[in-house]
């Protein structure tokens, strides 16, 4: 049996090398010639001095002879999201952390509404607080499956029978008890979001009544009854109803009624956004009446809205911006347009993932939004040359924005903006239609005398400059010849 032979070396004593071959050898001899410092002496390793001792404040919290009000000073000059990170410190750094936290997310109702009171006795001066997520039954079983919709991600029951639209709510009886323990804990607080109690209104009005500087509440799955406590709320300058949500629970809607009764209740409006709502002319026409101070509309999820609600727009005199989001019937126009009054007080008008079906009620949200000022087009199916050529009829537009609109084309762009005098400021992106090589030079000088212009119109051209130069993208039809049949 052959054996193997092993060689201790000198300047090395803790290694070993089987069958070293001769180069191998003379590397380490010629080492060990030029740098005296490889040859290490056992016996001057074991005389080595003994490492100083370690002071005596040692692993000692220099901080802990700082006040928690000086520390508060030096944390809260901090940024948020690095603040975050030093409650991993110590208990006490978590306890100042916690204190200059204004916002919060709560997943579990019993952190609120528990005996022990947890969110209180962590967080004493919340200003924001999200109680949607706690809201539904929590699943005490792992599962893998999670829903998400919106900003909300919730865990479901792969084995349960509820569907997708059926996701179980806390009852209202516990969703009361929850607000009241919030409203008297949280006096100062000026956001709110949470789930309408079905059948009692006791919750709101306490928070209404405890909380007078809330001036922003996002309230889900409402109805025509639980709006009645809206009217509590003095301050109220920004409200979202939601009455459904697509794919996580479907509401009991809320009416002209419900719209009604929020209009002579919260007359100091600025922002209203309605989510899957039954809204009709009516009700539309209530806000605009009542909410003179009303700036900002936003519609979104218009599956329950009856047709010619844009109608009542006229109404909302101090209205500034109009925003429909992921709107899929927005159609049914119940007068001619020659009776259609437009809007002068409008400015912004932005339709982000829309559908459109009906070419004559665009034309009519044209011509009531006919002073406008600037146009955001996101993502819009159906948006082509016949339905954008209609913008013609807004004469004051300073900025058109373009994103997603993959049927416009080069020439429709052109003969719209080249029509607007006061254009300042022009976005086009992802809108494979429109192509540089298409470009005239009227539109050129154009591009020159804006103040803001933001053109990559076509992906793939915009990749291809973005690569000039670099080699990349023209060796792939070489590869793939060989293998070719």
């Amino acid at each position: 049996m052959h054996q193997l032979h092993y060689h201790r070396i000198g300047s090395c004593p803790d290694l070993h090398f089987a069958d070293k071959p001769p180069s191998f050898t003379n590397v380490l001899h010629k080492m060990h010639l030029t740098d005296p410092s490889l040859r290490l002496d056992p016996t001057k390793l074991r005389s080595r001095s003994p490492s100083p001792p370690l002071p005596a404040n040692f692993g000692h919290d220099c901080t802990a002879l700082l006040s928690d009000e000086l520390l508060l000073s030096i944390l809260s000059s901090l940024p948020e999201w690095y603040r975050a990170q030093l409650g991993l410190v110590c208990k006490r750094w978590l306890r100042l952390v916690d204190r200059l936290r204004s916002s919060i997310t709560l997943l579990d109702w019993y952190f609120l509404a528990g005996p022990s009171r947890r969110l209180m006795v962590r967080f004493h001066d919340l200003a924001e607080i999200d109680l949607v997520p706690a809201a539904f039954v929590s699943r005490h079983s792992f599962s893998p499956v999670i829903l998400t919709r919106s900003s909300y991600s919730l865990r479901m029951d792969a084995l349960s029978a509820h569907g997708p639209f059926e996701l179980p709510f806390l009852d209202s009886d516990a969703i009361d008890r929850g607000l009241e323990v919030l409203a008297r804990d949280y006096p100062g607080l000026r956001k709110l979001c949470t789930i309408a109690a079905v059948e009692s209104e006791v919750g709101l009005v306490a928070v209404a009544l405890e909380c007078p500087n809330l001036q922003e509440l996002d309230l889900h799955c409402c109805s025509d009854t639980s709006l009645r406590a809206i009217s509590a709320f003095g301050n109220l300058q920004i409200l979202r109803l939601v009455a459904s949500l697509n794919g996580i629970y479907d509401g009991p809607g809320v009416s002209d009624i419900g719209l009604t009764i929020l209009a002579h209740g919260c007359k100091r409006l600025v922002k209203l956004e309605l989510g899957g709502c039954e809204a009709s002319f009516d009700g539309i026409s209530a806000i605009g009446s009542c909410c003179l101070m009303l700036e900002e509309l936003t519609i979104w999820d218009d599956r329950r809205m009856e047709g010619g609600w844009f109608a009542a727009l006229p109404y909302c005199a101090n209205l500034k911006t109009l925003r429909l989001l992921s709107c899929r019937k927005i159609d049914g126009l119940l007068e001619p347009l020659e009776d259609l009054e437009s809007c002068p007080a409008i400015e912004r008008f932005q339709l982000h993932h829309c559908h459109f079906r009906d070419k004559t009620s665009l034309k009519a949200l044209f011509i009531m939004c006919e002073s406008i000022k600037e146009i955001d087009f996101l993502y819009c199916w159906g948006l082509d040359n016949d339905m954008f050529s209609m913008a013609i009829i807004c004469r004051k537009v300073k900025l058109l924005s373009l994103e997603g609109c993959s049927k416009i084309t080069t020439k429709c762009l052109e003969s719209v903006i080249l029509s607007w005098n006061d254009l300042q400021s022009l976005f086009v992106i992802s809108c494979n239609s429109i192509r540089n090589d298409e470009l005239n030079p009227a539109l050129s000088s154009l591009f020159s005398s804006l103040k803001q212009l933001k053109w990559r119109p076509d992906s793939k051209s915009w990749l291809s400059m973005n690569l000039a130069g670099t080699g990349m993208g023209k060796k792939g039809r070489k590869f793939f010849r060989r293998f070719r049949g």
